[in-house]
């Protein structure tokens, strides 16, 4: 994926260049919707942060708030508590105008059905012009760019055709492709590889991996697919509205959150289940748990 010149007129190399800087913060993010006559907690004091150029994994059960974190991040809902900072911008502070300029300019979003990113009776080539024309780029330049996109994704030779014409693994492909249409530096996708058979997942990674690469564009996405998430720099691993374990090189580590509450990987739980009291000893360099005695976890 060639970043087309004058759209992108140097941007990725800038962004090369800042790689490892913060992009988003989260700081005691709290979430809180309304359903039927209850209140549910779907995020629960958030902390964590995303560098620039990085991919990163939001794992976690189904109602974990993975997606409304996600949403959040890209500017569509408003946190009930906390700040989110995205590309130096405090999202819950700003005017609705800003927030609709940010959602067009810095954000790409692809979620897990096509016909919530793409206009089906649109061609191809249209489905990438239009986040352009809301952006009033120049038609010119609109029409270049959507060829090189189009042919990153290897879709170039259907750029005409309808989308409800394409594939499901070209739709998404295509989906990605929009969501990149304004070289956003934050690209954002829900479960986007869900109902794709394994060689369109890996062609879609590959596209995601290519934007980080050839465009600088830092890659947050919600998965319960291992391959996906393997293939990320960084896992998050979101346990009840918190960051439960983080994973980098397949290594996983549990995070202590801002009261000490520590969420233990699976493996801990087969000695330590939940319920059972645990014998904490502090040493110098490390920190020990067992089962207390009689607590019906095993030595």
């Amino acid at each position: 994926m060639n970043a087309p010149a004058g759209q992108a007129g140097g941007v990725p190399a800038a962004r090369r260049a800042r790689a490892g800087e913060r992009l988003v913060t989260c700081e005691q993010l709290f979430h809180i919707h309304r359903l039927a006559r209850h209140e549910v907690v779907s995020l629960q004091g958030v902390d964590l942060t995303v560098d620039r150029c990085e991919t990163v994994a939001l794992l976690g059960p189904s109602g974990s708030g993975k997606s409304t974190l996600l949403s959040i991040l890209g500017g569509l809902e408003r946190p009930s508590a906390g700040r989110v900072l995205v590309d130096e911008l405090d999202l819950a502070k700003l005017p609705e105008t800003t927030l609709t300029a940010f959602r067009r300019r810095r954000v790409g979003f692809v979620w897990q059905v096509p016909a919530r990113n793409l206009l089906p009776y649109a061609s191809a080539a249209d489905n990438l012009e239009l986040p352009m024309v809301l952006a009033r780029l120049p038609a010119a330049r609109r029409r270049r760019r959507a060829r090189v996109l189009l042919d990153a994704v290897d879709l170039g030779a259907v750029a005409r055709r309808p989308v409800r014409a394409l594939s499901g693994g070209e739709q998404q492909r295509l989906a990605v492709a929009v969501a990149l249409a304004n070289n956003p530096p934050l690209l954002l996708a829900d479960e986007p590889t869900s109902q794709l058979d394994r060689a369109n997942v890996t062609r879609v990674v590959d596209v995601l991996h290519a934007a980080r690469e050839d465009l600088g564009t830092t890659v947050v996405v919600v998965t319960h697919d291992s391959e996906v998430a393997a293939r990320m720099d960084r896992t998050l691993t979101i346990r009840d509205g918190r960051v439960g374990a983080e994973g980098r090189a397949g290594v996983e580590h549990a995070v202590v959150g801002p009261t000490g509450s520590l969420h233990l990987p699976a493996r801990a739980l087969e000695v330590l289940p939940p319920g059972s009291r645990a014998v904490v000893e502090v040493e110098p360099d490390r920190v020990v748990l067992r089962p207390a005695e009689g607590s019906g976890g095993e030595p």
